[in-house]
């Protein structure tokens, strides 16, 4: 853990997002990278300074998932969850049952899941057990964009989903990342029951003031689920210190998304290195041209994607790129053995990107995502070692070996690559 004012693990303090200018400053350079973002709970609250009494935790793989069923079995006053898979399996039975008690022991518990990844016959099917018995125990349980039109709120959106991983307990502990609520991610020796291998993730907790930020974005999209019967409004610590900074990146549900010109800004302010961990690769062709930009200016690029993925056609529409980005210096690895599911970007070794979002059409343009960034050369020094720890079980894609590729090959991840927009 680092503590904030000095140079040990992370322990750092909160944010008052309510009182920062409307656009967001630079994490990398301390200028205005993201024209246009705002602090309204919907996009990119500015960095804020960490003060005393905050502390972050890195989580690799399933840690994640026992950390935050732990805060909940621990809470005293108030639970919310945004997730955009709530799985029928062992695991999901297992958070379930825990949330069905602490709403019966009298605790608020807030719980919105995503309607497509979360229910039977691709959203059109009936809520599944676990779910039912969340709601029948007095938990608020939302459904994000409904796929079936009578079942709409508001306008049908059946392809705007709610991507987030979102886990907030008694307002002082937030826990987010990549994990799901599903047995694929409870742990790194859980069997994934598609291809018999392990899921490999990536996961953060805050703890202190600065989680009201993430349940600042939280209570904006229960609002928009509701309708109008809002939760309360939230106070912000106006007492900032500390040598390190905390952002939420939260896009909003409406599609309106600032996470291409963020991302494209921070990749232009890299001067040193770039390091990418990203399940789901299948950027825009600008996106591309800025990474191949910054290996031209003599930036460090490493990045690693998936050998084995649960979603093997993003796997060959990023396979297209790879080339040209090696003809950048980008050095590329496959990881092995593992379903790679983590999605994190670490900038000169000090700003860090780390939540839901893919480098994908649909995390880009559609999906409602959360991702925290930080700067802090000590979270950025972990981030680069579980990447240095995953470069020991990956394979390295080497230039002169992929140039020999099968033709067949090559037509196949063009043609995927043409169709990346509507994955």
């Amino acid at each position: 853990m680092l503590k904030a004012g000095s140079k040990a693990p992370f322990r750092k303090k909160a944010p008052s997002p309510e009182t920062m200018p409307a656009t967001a400053a630079g994490f990398a350079a301390g200028v205005n990278i993201c024209p246009g973002c705002d602090d309204d709970g919907w996009i990119v609250p500015p960095p804020v300074r960490l003060s005393d009494g905050t502390m972050l935790q890195l989580y690799k793989d399933g840690e994640a998932l026992h950390a935050a069923y732990e805060a909940i079995a621990n809470a005293k006053r108030r639970i919310c969850i945004e997730m955009y898979i709530f799985a029928d399996d062992e695991t999901g039975n297992a958070f379930a049952d825990l949330l069905a008690r602490k709403s019966r022991e009298g605790i608020r518990v807030f719980c919105i899941y995503d309607c497509f990844a979360s229910r039977p016959w691709g959203g059109f099917g009936p809520e599944t057990a676990p779910l039912k018995r969340m709601r029948e125990a007095g938990v608020r349980l939302e459904v994000f964009h409904p796929v079936a039109p009578w079942e709409c709120r508001h306008a049908w959106h059946p392809f705007n989903r709610n991507h987030r991983k979102l886990v907030i307990v008694d307002d002082e502990l937030a826990g987010l990342g990549g994990l799901n609520i599903g047995t694929e991610y409870a742990g790194s020796w859980i069997v994934n029951d598609v291809k018999g291998e392990f899921w490999r993730d990536n996961g953060m907790s805050v703890r202190g003031p600065g989680a009201r930020m993430f349940l600042k974005a939280f209570r904006t999209t229960w609002d928009y689920v509701r309708r109008g019967r809002r939760m309360r409004a939230l106070a912000f610590d106006q007492n900032l210190t500390g040598d390190a900074e905390l952002g939420v990146m939260a896009s909003p549900p409406t599609m309106d998304s600032k996470l291409r010109p963020f991302i494209r800004h921070l990749l232009r302010s890299a001067s040193d290195s770039i390091t990418m961990t990203m399940a789901y690769f299948a950027p825009d062709d600008e996106l591309v041209k800025e990474l191949c930009a910054a290996g031209d200016r003599g930036v460090s690029i490493r990045l690693m994607f998936p050998g084995i993925s649960d979603v093997p056609v993003v796997r060959l529409a990023g396979q297209s790129f790879y080339e040209t980005l090696m003809e950048s210096g980008a050095l590329i690895y496959e990881r092995q053995h593992v379903v790679l599911h983590a999605k994190t970007l670490c900038i000169d070794g000090k700003t860090t990107v780390i939540g839901s979002a893919n480098l994908d059409y649909r995390s880009i343009e559609v999906n409602c995502e959360l991702s925290a960034i930080v700067r802090s050369a000590e979270f950025g020094r972990q981030i680069e070692d579980l990447f240095d720890n995953d470069v020991n079980y990956a394979k390295q894609i080497h230039r002169s070996h992929w140039r020999r590729r099968p033709w067949g090959d090559r037509f196949v991840q063009w043609a995927t690559s043409r169709a990346r927009y509507v994955m």
